[in-house]
């Protein structure tokens, strides 16, 4: 056998090769050996000197979590099983058990964890009678029903491939009974799943579905179940209310340690709205340990992931949040209008110029274009209103800090409609106002950095609609709002404030 797969300083040198690998896609990231430690750090340590615990990654790419799960095994077995090849044959053998998500990264995997990509063959330190060993890959094709994948919600055009193509049908996710790929149970689920799968829609939207990994992974009822994925279940949307309920309402979530900027924990990855990981335990119940990091800088509080309809992911700001919603005031969400307020999708346009027929003003992503009335599909009762409109893409790239490490939220673009103006489906629309100074006093509170900031916490993209202003409080309109007002009307002390303004950039108000 390879000495130097149990001796621990062979992987202190640098680079770990694991760590240089370039990821699959933005959506099926190799997790480098760091953060792998970290989320192994979270299991009782017991566990790696119990020679009857057992191991599952279900979502395996580079083989890093079975790696790292093996030394510290051949570790914490030495008393209970002396002899190293016994212990290393073990440990193979009884207790790690992985599932690739591709044939490549099978290979990759078994390299990593048997130092050999055939498991069958003379290099590997533990020899199978198969050339997988516990590391599987099977190629799964899609379950199509009515163009779509019952079990993922695949494209059937764009996934139904030949035999020269991967069909990204994740193995552990596209059967009814996962105890049956390796006919057990196991004790410890751990993993880094796929994000996302294109679904052939619109816009080229992504469907999620990592939160598959998560629910079928519950399916196993393992002892432990820890997760990379991505936060944007934080705040739901896209197919993710129901697992963001279920996340928020269970409370064997022990731990969970937030990135609202991926790239802290995966440097060459920008990934919209952050990762996470989490600890869930199948026979301890209680608050859960939340942990945010930003820019290397920890903060952690024990609370409720329920104590509001998103999980806010910023500690520091959970007292402000209870100090507006203890106003019990009305909420600019039931005054913002649907996407597509005026039923114009994103390319509609209209007559350059202005004419007897054509005398609405159409805002659109290209300038100012004129339509008719008759042109207009719903949204009537906006037409002869002030109005606020508001673009709906409202961050950088993937929401991601600027070098200071704050963040911009809804756009400068910003601005009063007035009767007889309307948008295409690029923004929406806020209020119906009869004067035009109630519209003024809006825009210039949606430029505040305290609502901007409250909006800022509905957000998991950099996307907006109304659900984001879900946390924003409605004001006496025929007053203007500025920060220092609204500070104060929210009895914020200075350490909040400070927090506030070093989380938004400012925007010019004139």
């Amino acid at each position: 056998m390879n000495d130097t797969y149990i001796n621990t300083n062979a992987y202190k040198h640098n680079p770990d090769v694991l760590s240089c690998l370039a990821n699959l896609s933005s959506d099926e990231v190799f997790t480098p050996p760091d953060i792998a430690n970290k989320v192994l750090d979270m299991l009782p340590k017991r566990l790696f000197s119990d020679p009857n615990s057992t191991f599952l990654d279900p979502a395996c790419k580079s083989g890093v979590f079975l790696r790292e799960i093996a030394k510290r095994l051949l570790a914490g077995l030495e008393n209970k099983i002396p002899d190293l090849n016994e212990r290393i044959d073990h440990i193979f053998h009884e207790q790690l058990f992985g599932i690739a998500i591709t044939e490549l990264t099978s290979l990759l995997a078994r390299r990593s964890v048997y130092c050999s990509k055939f498991p069958n063959g003379c290099y590997s330190v533990s020899v199978f009678d198969n050339a997988a060993g516990n590391i599987r890959f099977k190629r799964i094709q899609h379950n199509w029903e009515d163009e779509r994948c019952s079990f993922c919600g695949a494209s059937k055009s764009e996934y139904d491939r030949g035999e020269e193509f991967e069909t990204h049908a994740y193995e552990f996710i596209h059967i009814d009974k996962p105890e049956g790929i390796f006919d057990m149970r196991f004790d410890v689920i751990v993993g880094n799943p796929p994000y996302q799968l294109d679904t052939g829609g619109s816009g080229r939207q992504a469907k999620p579905i990592y939160q598959l990994f998560v629910q079928q992974a519950k399916k196993l009822n393992p002892k432990y179940l820890s997760m990379i994925i991505p936060s944007r279940w934080f705040a739901g949307g896209m197919g993710l209310d129901d697992f963001r309920d279920e996340m928020l309402n269970d409370n064997h979530l022990l731990n969970i340690t937030d990135f609202p900027n991926a790239k802290d924990c995966f440097p060459e990855n920008s990934i919209s709205g952050g990762v996470c990981y989490f600890l869930r335990s199948r026979d301890d119940t209680g608050e859960c340990a939340f942990s945010s990091i930003r820019n290397g800088n920890v903060c952690t509080l024990t609370r409720r992931l329920d104590e509001f309809a998103v999980l806010v992911r910023y500690n520091e700001a959970v007292e402000i949040l209870r100090k507006v919603k203890s106003k019990n005031e009305s909420l600019l969400s039931e005054i913002a209008s649907s996407l597509t307020p005026f039923g114009l999708p994103t390319n509609y346009r209209g007559e350059k110029t202005t004419s007897r027929n054509n005398k609405l003003k159409l805002h659109t992503s290209e300038g100012v274009t004129f339509i008719s009335h008759n042109d207009v599909e719903k949204g009537h009762e906006y037409l002869n209103k002030y109005k606020v409109l508001i673009s709906k893409t409202g961050a950088e790239h993937a929401g991601e800090p600027d070098k200071d490490g704050k963040y911009r939220v809804l756009t400068s673009s910003m601005k009063v409609l007035e009767p007889n103006e309307l948008c295409t489906h690029s923004y929406f629309v806020i209020g119906q106002f009869d004067k035009s100074l109630l519209a003024e006093n809006l825009l210039t509170y949606l430029k505040t950095r305290f609502l901007r900031f409250l909006v800022l916490l509905s957000m998991s993209s950099i996307n907006v609609s109304k659900s984001v202003f879900q946390f924003v409080p409605v004001q006496d309109f025929s007053e203007s709002w500025t920060d220092e007002k609204l500070y104060k009307k929210y009895n914020l002390t200075k350490d909040e404030i400070a927090f506030i303004e070093s989380m938004i950039r400012p925007m010019d108000i004139e």
